[in-house]
């Protein structure tokens, strides 16, 4: 099942230098050709066939669309230094996709099922991405129910597709600190719905909070605790971290998993880097007021964001309509955010160690 069948239709393949994407933008550089597989009770999986990216066809009764039986993943391909394609960390990402689509009553994609897809989308899409250390191909894979019916059930049967664009930064293409804005009217995600794991329909609701915070001059909502609304708990689709302390006593931490937030794969890896680089790292809860008042303080140096589609990205203010404004140390990206922002980039193009193996060569 793992072997991917090629489609007989194949677009007309270009020289790879017409082929190159310069200016990517995010998320609408998409690259030529998408993976696809359905799932039936009677039948299990079928073969993965590679074909040309198209328009699908769907029916309006389809339940993926009426009841929002549809989970996906998010994961980065990137060039390395000596030009080789490396995906970071498929295998937690697979595992997570299964862990999506359990909570949704779907059926699991077998792990190397996943990544060989994975492998065989890059190998024949790697030359639209340039050798721009700042550019990357950012893989989707999701998954939809297809059974045509309004009645109110799983389906039983579904498709599995994995498509790709070329990525540059998800704020633009320099490292700038980014403002956000805490929100007290609405909440991501409440203990034991499914803050935890990803889904589509996690993401239309935080629109509308998101549109407030850019109304509010801010590029990202914070999401707090649904059942004391105190506790930070993430900041629009990222995890984040806050540093206290500075240079090499500094202590980085971020909001624990409560059941409510997503476990990003890059929170774990930073989690791991920044002992690495000899940082204290540990997790806790934390509330808006502590944060306030411990960069008031001078405790909380720096704060910032992470994942796949950010990387690393600094935050310097926040808005706050309940409890006041303020700015996070001099409101510039720090040395520490800046430090674990290039580890993590080293180790995306195969710069740094990599003793647990996170990098996996096409």
């Amino acid at each position: 099942m793992t072997s991917v069948i090629e489609s007989p239709v194949e677009s007309p393949m270009e020289s790879a230098v017409n082929k190159v994407v310069q200016n990517p933008g995010h998320g609408e550089s998409f690259t030529d050709h998408m993976i696809s597989m359905e799932w039936s009770e009677e039948g299990g999986w079928t073969s993965p066939v590679l074909m040309p990216l198209s328009d699908i066809v769907i029916h309006p009764g389809m339940i993926g669309l009426h009841y929002g039986q549809v989970t996906f993943e998010g994961l980065k391909a990137h060039r390395r230094s000596d030009g080789r394609m490396g995906v970071f960390r498929p295998y937690d990402h697979a595992r997570r996709f299964q862990r999506s689509a359990r909570r949704l009553a779907m059926p699991e994609l077998p792990e190397e099922t996943f990544v060989a897809a994975v492998d065989q989308l890059i190998a024949v899409d790697e030359v639209h991405l340039s050798t721009d250390p700042s550019h990357s191909i950012y893989l989707r894979p999701f998954m939809f129910a297809t059974d045509t019916t309004l009645m109110l059930r799983p389906s039983r049967t579904y498709r599995f597709l994995l498509m790709a664009f070329v990525a540059g930064g998800f704020f633009g293409e320099n490292v700038e600190s980014v403002s956000v804005m805490i929100s007290h009217d609405y909440v991501r995600a409440f203990p034991g719905g499914t803050g935890d794991v990803k889904i589509a329909g996690n993401y239309a609701p935080s629109f509308l909070a998101q549109q407030q915070a850019e109304a509010a001059g801010c590029q990202q909502a914070v999401w707090l605790d649904a059942i004391e609304r105190r506790y930070v708990e993430e900041m629009g689709g990222m995890n984040m971290f806050l540093v206290r302390g500075t240079g090499a006593d500094a202590h980085i931490v971020t909001p624990e998993l409560t059941g409510t937030l997503l476990p990003g794969v890059t929170r774990n890896t930073l989690l791991t880097v920044a002992e690495r680089l000899g940082y204290t790292a540990s997790t806790e809860r934390i509330t808006v007021d502590q944060w306030r008042e411990e960069c008031a303080a001078g405790t909380i140096t720096e704060v910032f964001a992470c994942g796949t589609a950010a990387v690393v990205t600094p935050v310097g203010a926040v808005r706050d309509a309940k409890g006041g404004d303020w700015t996070i140390g001099d409101g510039r990206p720090g040395p520490v955010t800046l430090r674990m922002r290039q580890a993590l980039v080293d180790l995306h193009h195969g710069d740094l160690a990599d003793p647990d193996g996170w990098l996996h060569l096409v």
